[in-house]
């Protein structure tokens, strides 16, 4: 069996540090991205723009945060969650596999939070592997309606026999959504502990990557002081086989 890397990623829109002491880290977020050698990278908190921090960082990047990511040889894909005062932001999938399409779905609970899935299709090895990356809300009864919502949309999108990836910062900080995600037939790594979450002394394993039709191997996340400066959550990275 062939075996898939996959990591799942919130790299913080780029930008760490609050005031005087706000960094810009997406050229380090590149070398980052590359060390993965992962087949899909998943994002999250990705900017396609910003117009006030274009002002303020010299170096902010001419491309969106996604393509300026995507390592030689990848596609990027990209669809907006959130539109703010002074840009927007949303979820991003990097493949070194070939794009066949894309979509997205509002999966909103309120006004006060703007989320959505972004659904791509990706051939791998001449077998169609469907990739949903999510960024769920932080008060949990909106988080099992956007799970019930994502259960719907996969029933609606994805054919029953399709490998299937979710992967993304499903803010769960008590493991509440394992139960309602494996009801859908998604399962993720079990008995073993994944912190991601804060990056500077990771406690909650807030970023999770679920599979149906896969077979989980390994996952691992990286640690060191670059890491738990790049981001507010650090990398997941698992090791599927098909």
């Amino acid at each position: 069996m062939s075996t898939l890397r996959v990591a799942t990623y919130n790299i913080h829109k780029g930008v760490q540090g609050l005031g005087p002491a706000r960094r810009l880290e997406i050229h380090n977020l590149v070398h980052a991205v590359e060390q993965f050698d992962a087949d899909i990278i998943c994002l999250q908190e990705v900017r396609r723009h910003n117009r006030k921090l274009e002002r303020q960082f010299t170096r902010w990047p001419s491309l969106g945060q996604a393509d300026y990511l995507s390592p030689e040889g990848y596609e990027a894909v990209y669809m907006t969650n959130a539109y703010t005062r002074h840009g927007e932001h949303g979820n991003a999938l990097l493949s070194r596999w070939p794009v066949l399409g894309s979509g997205h779905a509002d999966v909103s609970d309120h006004r006060f939070e703007q989320r959505g899935l972004l659904h791509v299709q990706v051939m791998v090895d001449g077998r169609v592997v469907h990739v949903v990356v999510v960024h769920l809300g932080l008060i949990h009864a909106s988080r099992e309606r956007q799970v019930m919502r994502l259960g719907a949309f996969i029933t609606r999108e994805v054919p029953e026999n399709d490998p299937l990836i979710v992967a993304g910062d499903f803010n769960d900080w008590g493991a509440q959504l394992l139960r309602p995600m494996a009801d859908l037939g998604l399962r993720t790594f079990e008995g073993v502990r994944l912190p991601t979450f804060p990056a500077r002394l990771p406690l909650l394993h807030l970023d999770r990557i679920f599979v149906r039709g896969l077979t989980p191997v390994a996952a691992h996340v990286p640690h060191g002081r670059a890491w738990s400066r790049m981001s507010d959550h650090l990398p997941l990275i698992g090791d599927f086989a098909l």
